[in-house]
């Protein structure tokens, strides 16, 4: 009789077990919940939403930074909306990133005003102001002279940054303002050859005495090397003479 009672109890126990731990685990495991849609939601907000579906919220960031989007809004998710997935699933939610990446101060110099827009606007960084200065050589026209932070400077993104722009602007020539050129030691052949070609006159030419310095050497010009005067004023030379 023994021997027929324990199999029974036994057989029992077993039974009550099914029904209170494996009927229900089957049962749970049929289970199918739908993923809401949660993208452009606070990430609060989007944790609530998945919460009532029977899901859970996890956090994950965006690969780059994107500069007008805030820290906490849901800019996608995985899986996607309207997918079918087993209660309790994770649901990954993508935040922006939260760390402004640094760049390096390109160097602008040389370059059209179109091309360092275009780079700075790759790099993130912001054209706040963009100043004009005339410039007399024609090859300047439209390339940026200076920039208000040097290269290779660490800039964080958003930084904001200023640039000159040479315009080319051709004065009458009668306002043509022009630079002496030096000829202190050219010989009075050389130095007339010179100032007429940058635009000056040669002036009154006088001669002093010298037993050191070669004759026909101009040894002193009025107005001196790199004044700034008027287009085609005259340019005076003292000359050394030998012994008479």
């Amino acid at each position: 009789m023994k021997k027929v009672l324990i199999p029974l109890v036994l057989f029992i126990i077993a039974l009550v077990a099914a029904d209170k731990f494996l009927l229900p685990y089957l049962t749970e495991s049929g289970k199918r919940a739908t993923v809401p849609d949660v993208r452009n939601l606070s990430y609060d907000n989007a944790e609530v939403e998945l919460r009532n579906a029977g899901l859970r919220a996890t956090r994950s960031y965006n690969v780059r930074y994107l500069p007008d989007v805030r820290p906490d809004l849901v800019i996608d998710q995985s899986p996607e909306a309207g997918a079918v997935v087993k209660p309790g699933r994770s649901i990954y939610l993508v935040l922006n990133r939260q760390d402004k990446p640094i760049y390096p101060m390109p160097d602008l110099v040389g370059r059209t005003e179109t091309e360092a827009r275009q780079e700075l606007e790759r790099l993130g960084m912001i054209v706040s102001q963009v100043q004009n200065q005339s410039v007399s050589a024609r090859e300047q026209d439209g390339r940026v002279l200076s920039q208000s932070v040097q290269p290779e400077v660490s800039l964080r993104l958003g930084s904001a940054v200023t640039f000159i722009v040479g315009r080319f602007e051709q004065e009458p020539v009668g306002m043509r303002r022009v630079t002496v050129p030096d000829i202190i030691g050219m010989s009075t052949d050389q130095a007339r050859s010179v100032i007429v070609r940058n635009g000056l006159s040669v002036g009154k030419i006088s001669y002093e005495h010298s037993d050191l310095l070669v004759p026909d050497t101009v040894i002193i010009q009025k107005p001196s090397a790199n004044a700034m005067v008027q287009f085609g004023q005259p340019v005076n030379l003292t000359v050394a003479s030998g012994s008479n």
